[in-house]
């Protein structure tokens, strides 16, 4: 213990059996306590590394919180109401822009979304959007038919995952005179599927027009598509 004047006074212990006391210095009573209370019996419920582990993480964002808290107007409730706010904003932003629209140049944008249709039915379900007056799926519908009666006559291969540039690039090739529409009609497809852009009647009777148009062209012997017989 300590006394007047700043000297530690040894630490006096009387003996069980009335005896003298045993003076023992402040130093080693503090070692022998400290060996004493590591002894693993006085531990035995004391939590485990996860457990201190996580109780610390739960006191760290108790803090964080609680400063946050103090540093917001209104404290926990006008950090709760700043919270659901920002949650409102993002939720009316996502269903204001919806899904972002893809490039047309992303990998992957195939020229037939459904399964294996004919030129013809792809010519049937265009004029039906058109009479809606749906012009964007007209125009699509459209295209497909162009690409897929190019296909049937051996004028393209048949070939999934094409792109409306590719075919129109490799239909070009043995059809050159329409090359130009081609490329135009594949542009409007690619600005209506992928670009967010929207058709109106007078870009989807191009497209009906070229597909007549091909309809009645022979192709360049000089040219053919690889897949056409010679």
């Amino acid at each position: 213990m300590t006394v007047p004047g700043g000297t530690t006074a040894p630490l006096t212990l009387q003996r069980a059996d009335g005896d003298a006391p045993v003076d023992i210095s402040r130093i080693p009573a503090r070692e022998a306590a400290e060996r004493e209370l590591s002894d693993p019996m006085y531990h035995q419920n004391d939590p485990n590394l996860l457990q201190r582990g996580l109780d610390r993480f739960w006191e760290w964002v108790d803090d964080l919180f609680s400063a946050a808290s103090e540093a917001t107007p209104g404290g926990v409730v006008g950090l709760v109401a700043i919270a659901v706010v920002v949650i409102a904003l993002i939720a009316a932003l996502w269903w204001r822009l919806g899904t972002p629209h893809r490039s047309p140049a992303t990998a992957g944008d195939s020229l037939f979304a459904d399964g294996p249709r004919t030129a013809e039915e792809h010519r049937a379900a265009a004029a039906r959007h058109a009479t809606a007056g749906d012009w964007n799926q007209a125009v699509q519908e459209r295209m497909r038919a162009i690409v897929r009666s190019l296909e049937e006559r051996v004028l393209l291969d048949p070939r999934p995952g094409r792109t409306a540039d590719e075919a129109a690039a490799e239909a070009g090739r043995s059809l050159p005179s329409h090359a130009d529409d081609l490329r135009l009609a594949a542009r409007t497809f690619d600005d209506v599927t992928y670009g967010g852009r929207t058709a109106d009647e007078p870009a989807y009777r191009r497209i009906e027009e070229l597909d007549t148009a091909l309809e009645r062209t022979r192709p360049s012997l000089d040219t053919v598509s690889p897949g056409a017989p010679s």
